[in-house]
């Protein structure tokens, strides 16, 4: 018995020496600023590295540079949905709109294992694999927009990348701010999108 727990022993120490821990490795930071103060966000690059890459894409690029939040969900506008979430929506800068990437492949939640709950970045969606640009930031847990759930009737869910680690309390207050049905007017500008500098 001894021998055999002694073999297990080495093969864990051995797997453990090849197999990189997520907790170990620095995720890159985004830090968002906009009107009403600022949004640092943790990029999964590991375990939703298509869908991360193209957001921080469009941040290399200054895309969100003078862009805008310009939609907030929540739970009394939206009386014709069965299926109620709460989140705010971003766009890049509407000058910029004709020179974005191309569409990705939807990373499906059941597959990354990132579930959509407070302070999780998302990407917006039409068609499975149609993202581009425009984000969304959840305001408490929304799993009708993971894999499985119904909020786009497809129910391929929608693809999750990361999550808010500073300035939730800006996220709320840019929910709250008034807007006509789920249109914010005026909408909330971006003053700018960049990664957090290693130290």
């Amino acid at each position: 018995v001894n021998k055999i727990w002694k073999l297990f022993r080495f093969f864990i120490l051995v797997c453990a020496a090849f197999v990189p821990s997520l907790a170990a490795q620095e995720l890159p930071r985004v830090t968002i600023s906009t009107e009403f103060g600022e949004i640092e966000i943790e990029i999964d690059t590991v375990r939703a590295p298509v869908t991360a890459s193209n957001f921080l894409g469009y941040v290399d690029g200054g895309f969100y540079n003078g862009g805008r939040f310009h939609r907030t969900v929540h739970p009394e506008n939206q009386p014709n949905d069965s299926i109620r979430i709460e989140v705010i929506q971003a766009s890049i800068n509407s000058q910029r709109s004709g020179e974005g990437f191309s569409p990705i492949p939807l990373e499906r939640t059941n597959v990354t294992g990132i579930r959509h709950q407070d302070g999780t970045i998302s990407m917006a969606r039409g068609g499975p694999d149609s993202a581009t640009s425009s984000f969304f930031i959840c305001l408490g847990e929304q799993s009708s927009l993971d894999y499985g759930g119904f909020r786009n009737s497809d129910g391929q869910g929608f693809a999750a990348f990361g999550r808010v680690v500073r300035g939730m309390d800006v996220v709320r207050q840019i929910q709250q701010q008034p807007a006509e049905g789920q249109t914010l007017t005026p909408p909330v500008g971006i003053l700018s999108a960049n990664r957090v500098e290693e130290l």
